[in-house]
């Protein structure tokens, strides 16, 4: 695997840091998660659960090693410390000041090992002018403009019904913590990554930034179901459900032909891109009342990608552990766990060819790798752990 011999320690909580870890330990890492004593990871505790195991936690720590710690105890640091000497790479995403209060932030931990590579995420950055304040996924939408163009044009701003901002955030510092291991091989050299959940998701903005500033009569705002400047563009009821169409020019006369319309394509209100937006109002209920003639979704989707239509049903998630997509794709999969059972649970959504092995491991019950990770990565001696345990640095649980 690509990152088999990596070893990384991870101070991770909840979704965006552990997105981080969960990617690289399937590509072979090893990850030592730095559980806070008495309740280890928050996300430990959150819905749903069963027999005291979390489903959430679960899914985001699939094959970590856990060392459960008390961070306040007086032999923290040294061992903290005598683990980043053994690391090739550190993550971290606690609140504003934790690390730095402790004196293991980078510039502390680069004196112990020179050549390590370390991120931090946070929802406002650490070098910023608001990396005083907290914040959580939400609260990274709205910051960053999501909300203001989610939801119904004539309704409040919603929020995207999954954790965008943290999987973004965690995602874009995994890529970051690649390209400085692949910096270090070349120079030698670690470096720190100052990853912000804002940042990541307001990059992903496009006609919302840049349109407005060449045509100052585009406003962005919600646009609902439909795109306002392309169509189709949007959702369409369809026999069963939903179906999302997005057709720009290219592919207009696929549309007509599959509606066996010729017509629309010399329509003046509709031959061209901008008038067809401009007249959408004139065109959708043109399009469902077609899509109503389908017995079902089925035959509609055969039917439109037999014309190298762009189409797809609007699933629900659940919908995903019975479509054969995801099934064929590796996209989901069976993960067993002693206490849950059998979940289905996303995949690897990586792919490489000298990479075959896309099983998961169980996640870790609480400080269950204490032993182990002192020993064999810190080189303590049983004596010292059996100490260490005594005077209440270590503790480990049942789940």
């Amino acid at each position: 695997m690509i990152l088999k011999g990596i070893r990384v320690l991870d101070f991770t909580q909840y979704l965006a840091g552990p997105t981080v870890t969960r990617l690289m330990v399937e590509m072979g890492a090893e990850i030592i998660k730095v559980e806070r004593a008495p309740a280890g990871d928050p996300s430990r505790l959150l819905p749903a659960m069963k027999d005291g195991r979390s489903a959430y936690f679960v899914q985001q720590n699939l094959g970590k090693h856990s060392l459960c710690i008390d961070l306040n105890h007086d032999a923290s640091d040294e061992v903290i410390k005598d683990l980043v000497a053994k690391v090739d790479v550190v993550v971290e995403n606690y609140g504003p000041g934790v690390m730095e209060k402790r004196g293991w932030d980078f510039d502390s931990f680069k004196r112990i090992n020179p050549k390590l590579v370390m991120a931090s995420i946070s929802a406002f950055g650490r070098d910023s002018p608001l990396s005083h304040k907290t914040g959580f996924d939400w609260i990274a939408q709205a910051f960053a403009g999501f909300m203001h163009m989610t939801g119904p044009t004539d309704g409040p701003p919603h929020p995207v019904g999954v954790g965008m901002a943290d999987v973004s955030a965690g995602v874009h510092a995994f890529a970051s913590i690649g390209y400085a291991l692949f910096n270090r091989e070349r120079s030698g050299e670690g470096q720190w990554m100052d990853i912000s959940m804002i940042d990541c998701i307001f990059a992903m903005h496009e006609i919302n930034l840049q349109v407005p500033q060449v045509n100052p009569a585009f406003v962005p705002k919600r646009m609902g179901s439909h795109h306002p400047l392309i169509c189709p563009c949007g959702v369409y009821k369809s026999p069963d459900g939903y179906m999302a169409v997005l057709v720009v020019q290219g592919q207009w006369k696929n549309m007509c032909q599959a509606m066996a319309r010729p017509d629309l394509l010399t329509d003046p209100r509709f031959a061209e891109p901008l008038p067809r937006a401009q007249h959408q109002a004139e065109l959708i209920p043109q399009i469902e009342a077609w899509m109503a003639t389908f017995p079902n979704d089925t035959v509609l989707l055969e039917h439109l990608e037999s014309h190298r239509v762009p189409c797809g049903p609007v699933l629900s998630p659940m919908d995903a552990l019975t479509h054969p997509y995801f099934k064929g794709r590796g996209a989901i999969r069976p993960v067993e766990d002693p206490f849950l059972g059998t979940l289905m649970l996303p995949g690897f959504p990586l792919r490489f060819s000298g990479q075959t092995d896309y099983s998961a491991k169980i996640a870790p019950l609480l400080g269950q790798h204490n032993t182990r990770i002192l020993s064999e990565v810190a080189g303590y001696d049983a004596a010292r752990i059996a100490d260490l345990t005594a005077r209440g640095l270590l503790l480990s649980g049942d789940r």
